[in-house]
């Protein structure tokens, strides 16, 4: 058989498919090292925490609240107290008088558990703050006892009586709506459900009494004791 030797072309045309089209050998030497270069970052940034430099710190800006002095008389007792101008009556008499019998409930001013007596008048403690009342009177229901007999007031001994509370939770701010009531009744204030607001009802109805305590609400239902402790006690003290 006769071998027929064919030349090598050592430069083949540019133009030819074969000298376009790259070797296998070629792209898989790119890729190899387009991927090494691409995961050194990582590999660096993998590394131990303990090899690198903790990043400095920043001190945290000072947002605390200004305080302010405060004074009260509550339950009889002088209290100076330094509070935020936002405290709340509510939070100033439980955090920092710790006079915790005035129950937080709803912190809304919707169901009366935090009730109290500012200057003779029956408010929502939540409601209300403690620099608004500067130097005034506030009564809790730890101040409806007489400090001298240490005997409990005609109301609470009522509502003993009458079992007018279950829980207890809604009790204090009962006590305290009830207490204030008594003179509210008394001063000829007027409620509306009395027929007449040019004059005081001759007696506390139990209509007069659940409109005047409606602000105090009790999640267990003594509803009907609570009316029979009060008209008990404003009958006698008619």
């Amino acid at each position: 058989m006769r071998h027929i030797n064919v030349p090598h072309n050592s430069n083949p045309d540019p133009e030819s498919p074969e000298a376009i089209k790259p070797s296998r050998r070629r792209f898989l030497q790119s890729a190899a090292a387009a991927a090494a270069v691409t995961a050194a970052p990582l590999a660096h940034a993998q590394q131990p925490a303990a090899t690198s430099a903790p990043p400095p710190t920043t001190p945290m800006p000072t947002t605390a609240a200004p305080l302010m002095p405060v004074k009260l008389t509550i339950n009889g007792h002088a209290y100076e107290m330094q509070l935020e101008a936002r405290t709340t009556l509510l939070d100033a008499l439980r955090e920092y008088a710790s006079l915790t019998g005035t129950k937080k409930g709803c912190d809304r001013g919707q169901c009366g558990a935090c009730t109290v007596i500012a200057n003779g008048r029956r408010i929502n403690s939540c409601l209300t703050l403690a620099v608004m009342h500067e130097g005034e009177s506030i009564v809790t229901v730890e101040g409806l006892a007489n400090p001298q007999t240490l005997s409990l007031s005609p109301i609470q001994k009522a509502f003993i009586d009458h079992d007018a509370f279950q829980c207890g939770f809604c009790t204090p701010g009962q006590l305290c709506s009830a207490t204030a009531l008594m003179d509210e009744f008394r001063a000829g204030d007027a409620s509306a459900v009395t027929p007449d607001v040019r004059y005081r009802p001759s007696q506390l109805s139990d209509d007069e009494i659940r409109e005047r305590m409606s602000g105090n609400i009790c999640r267990c239902g003594a509803y009907p004791n609570i009316v029979a402790a009060v008209k008990t006690v404003a009958l006698n003290k008619a």
